[in-house]
Order: C-alpha cells, then structure tokens, then sequence
C-alpha cells in the first residue's frame, strides 16, 4: 500500500456506491493550488481508491509541469464495461455525472481515460447539463478529437528536444516504439516526417522489427487492415516483450506499465528512452539506467500533450491552438529537466518533481515537503 495521504494531499476523496446499478466509482481531488483540479474516468473491473490515488498525484505533477492552471485528480468506476450493453454503460455514466454536481466543475472537471471515449464524455456533459464539466467532448461540442493525436504529437517534441540536448541528428536516428495505439501510432508518423528510422515496432501480438527501417503509412494500413502490426511482411516478428532489447537509439513506450524491469537494464542498449506510456518503469529502474548513461524523458512530462490538448478545449480553443501550445510547452519543460538535471547532476525523474513540487508550493498555502 501507497503512502496515500502526505501534505500536498489529497484534498477530496468521494466514493460512492449505485446499489441498484450495482458499481461502485472513486473520486480523488489530489490538489488544488493551481486550479480546478482535471483528470480523466476509467472503468474497469479493477480500479480502486488506491489506483485513482496514485493516479490523481500524477496528474497533480503533469499539470504543474505543462504549467497549466489545473490540479490533479482521477476518478474510476469499477465494472467490467467489456460485459455490460450499451445502455447500461450509459446510465452509469449519467449516475457517476450527476452524482458529483457538487463538485463539478467548479473544482473538478472529467475527461476520458480507459474505455471513456468521446461518446461516454457527451453523455456525462449532457446528464449534469454543463459542457464545462469535462474534456475531450465531441467535435459538434466544442471538443478537440482524440484522433489529431495530442499526445504522440507531445512525446514527439520531447523526442526532439532530447535528441538536440543530446546532440543527435534526427534524420541519423533509429527508434523503437513499443505499442501502436493512438500514442505510438502518432509518435511514429511525425517521428518519420522527421526523417527518424523506425526499426521496431509492437503491439498486443507481437513485436516487427527491421534495421533497415519500417515504412510508416505501409504500416499503419496493415495495422488498420489486420488490427496488428504482426502482419507487416518485410520485418522479422518476434514475441512484443522483445522489443526492449533491440538496437536502436530510442525507445519510446507507449502501452503498458512496468514495461521495463531493474534485472532488464543490463540488456537495454537505447541511448534514449521517452516515456510515452503511464508507469512504464519504476523510479528505482530510472535510476539505475541514469547510472548506466541512458537518458530517461518521465511520464509526467513527454506524454502530458493529451492534458495540454484538453486545456485548449476547457478555454475554447482551437485545433491550431491546441498544437502550437502542445508544441510550445512540451519543448520548453523537456529543456528545463534536461538543464537541471544536468546542473545538478540528478536523474530527469528528480528534476521533474523538483519543479513540480516547486510550482504547487509556490501556490500552496497549507502544501510543504
């Protein structure tokens, strides 16, 4: 068990319970000292107080280093979504919304996360009848779709700000993504009008991989055509775990968490790896690849792109806004842990949070270390 409770938070902790409907769903308001707090739903079978907990921290971290006027927070429902129709996952969803008139949106506003998509986002906007009370909405909504790829747009530009720190050639660049969903689909695609070579590439069934380098929109069709990468002819398949062990540049992550184990580290020959995915390793495996001289962009900065995306919706912002600003800040707070980090000899992970907690103290009334 997390140590849940220290003195930035959490603020709020509402749980709730539908026994008619039988679920049962979490709210943890994190922190406020920036602003309202924001972060996304999800809905699995397994999510719980703790989960949303460590959850909402995070967001409470991101949102500080994006440098947006957020907090954080994370909220669940508990239900398999997999095995309920669609009516009844809707009910639920207007339920949850209702139920938390009393905060939103004044100090919480919602946006999607696992198996939360736009659909379920109008609903819950629609069942407390305030379009302010979450993000990533339908585009006849005012929102900004999921599909321009915030957030792989964001790891992009934290790929490019660390390769010019590190005084690499994008066009000399060979990369690894791990995971071919809406972050590594994005990544890839800039990355490769970039000019970088993409030689690795997984997803849920498996890993290709080609030094020779991987063609991105002949990929991208086969993965839409087939649903998996596997099916890509010119490339060796080999099993997705793999991939943390190819010779390349750059790892991005981009699925799941606790990709990369401590007893992996000897194996990792990537100069450069940018956390695309939540949790893709420990804070201890950071550190023991700073030691070993392997450059680390954390979580809570190179995928934030999909935060900094849903403030541009929360202001009425536009598509062309949204990537500028997502531009504009990820490059900027990638550069700033890189300089500190390097000042002050610690790891990214250390510089990051140095910053973070800095900006919320700086706010925070009642916050201190």
């Amino acid at each position: 068990m997390i140590k849940m409770y220290d003195n930035f938070g959490p603020e709020k902790i509402i749980k709730i319970y539908n026994p008619k409907l039988g679920v049962k769903a979490v709210l943890c308001i994190d922190n406020t000292a920036l602003g309202v707090s924001k972060g996304g739903i999800r809905m699995t079978e397994t999510v719980n107080e703790e989960e949303v907990s460590r959850l909402a921290r995070a967001m409470t971290w991101k949102n500080a280093l994006a440098e947006l006027p957020f907090g954080g927070a994370k909220s669940g429902i508990t239900i398999d979504s997999k095995k309920i129709s669609r009516e009844e996952k809707d009910e639920i969803v207007k339920w949850f919304s209702k139920s938390l008139k009393i905060v939103i949106p004044s100090l919480y506003v919602a946006g999607p996360d696992m198996y939360m998509a736009e659909g379920e986002m109008e609903t819950f906007a629609k069942a407390n009848g305030d379009i302010k009370s979450c993000t990533g909405k339908p585009k006849h909504l005012g929102g900004i779709p999921h599909e321009l790829g915030s957030t792989g747009f964001g790891v992009h530009h934290a790929t490019l700000t660390a390769l010019k720190f590190m005084g690499k050639d994008v066009k000399k660049t060979t990369v690894a993504i791990e995971g071919f969903g809406n972050v590594g689909v994005f990544a890839a695609k800039f990355l490769s009008q970039d000019g970088a070579k993409i030689v690795a590439v997984s997803d849920s069934k498996g890993m290709i991989y080609n030094k020779k380098g991987i063609e991105y929109n002949k990929l991208e069709k086969i993965k839409n055509e087939t649903g998996s990468v596997i099916n890509y002819k010119d490339a060796q398949v080999k099993k997705g775990h793999e991939i943390i062990e190819v010779d390349a540049d750059v790892l991005i992550t981009a699925a799941i968490p606790d990709l990369i184990k401590s007893e992996d580290v000897d194996r990792i020959k990537f100069k450069l790896i940018v956390e695309g995915s939540n949790i893709p390793m420990s804070k201890e495996t950071e550190r023991l690849l700073y030691k070993k001289g392997v450059l680390v962009i954390p979580d809570i900065i190179a995928n934030a792109g999909g935060v900094i995306s849903s403030y541009v919706e929360y202001i009425g912002g536009t598509e062309k806004e949204m990537f500028k600003l997502v531009e504009e800040k990820i490059t900027k707070n990638v550069k700033h842990i890189l300089d500190l980090s390097k000042k002050e000899k610690v790891d990214t992970r250390d510089a990051a949070m140095k910053i973070a907690q800095k900006r919320v103290l700086d706010k925070c009334k009642t916050c201190r270390i």
